[in-house]
């Protein structure tokens, strides 16, 4: 069975664009690079046309990569889910209760997820562990310095 990719619907039309750009722009454009540098001569012995080889390599790869993800991808829309638990596509705000500090959180799927813009994912042990929690709520996250409790103060979508 093929993975599951939890995609914002913003993050599928970025994938889609990409795609598309990757494969008519960018195609083309290696395209040229790898006939330009056939000019150049013997190819045993030609850096830039094992640089422009090397080049459409990743392109290609890059490609299959976001293919399989849109391929296997579940849209998640904010507007799915009310507010009474933590969910995909929610924005959630926790209570260190030991810090006495607030932090704000996006619940998103590991292909959009960026702690330090506060995006977790649902799948790190942190997103794992908030995902189902209700305002009110306390709950312990193992995390490297040990475990932190935190309690949902609110969530929105």
């Amino acid at each position: 069975m093929a993975k599951e990719y939890k995609l914002s619907p913003e993050r599928y039309k970025e994938l889609e664009d990409e795609r598309n750009y990757l494969k008519t722009d960018r195609d083309r454009e290696v395209t040229e690079m790898i006939k330009v540098a056939r000019g150049y001569g013997d190819l045993s012995e030609n850096s830039e046309y094992d640089d422009a080889k090397n080049e459409q390599a990743k392109l290609y790869a890059r490609i299959a990569e976001i293919e399989e993800i849109l391929a296997n991808a579940v849209v998640i829309s904010a507007e799915e889910g009310g507010t009474e638990h933590v969910g995909l596509g929610c924005t959630f705000t926790v209570k260190d209760v030991e810090a006495d500090e607030e932090l704000t959180f996006e619940l998103v799927g590991s292909q959009e997820a960026n702690p330090m813009k506060g995006r977790v994912s649902d799948d790190a042990p942190f997103g794992r562990a908030m995902v189902g929690r209700k305002v009110g709520e306390r709950v312990t996250v193992d995390a490297p310095s040990g475990p932190i409790e935190y309690e949902v103060i609110k969530i929105t979508r």
